[in-house]
């Protein structure tokens, strides 16, 4: 027995991955905050952080897109 997603499953898969990141997000501009806040901020890990809300942002518009197909 094969079973498919349903149009709404889909959508709430994508809601919850979407949720994800932006938790995602949140915490890694939390973690710049805190090292920035530090009395020998590490310009490295500042970087890395933002690298990676950067990717996190990317991953976040392709999501939205797909939520819009499958809105479509």
């Amino acid at each position: 027995m094969t079973y498919e997603l349903t149009s709404a499953e889909k959508l709430e898969i994508v809601n919850q991955h979407l949720k994800n990141i932006e938790y995602s997000i949140f915490n890694l501009s939390l973690s710049v905050v805190e090292e920035e806040s530090t009395s020998t901020p590490n310009s490295e890990t500042i970087s890395n952080l933002n690298i990676q809300i950067s990717q996190a942002n990317a991953k976040k518009t392709a999501l939205l897109a797909q939520l819009s197909e499958l809105e479509a």
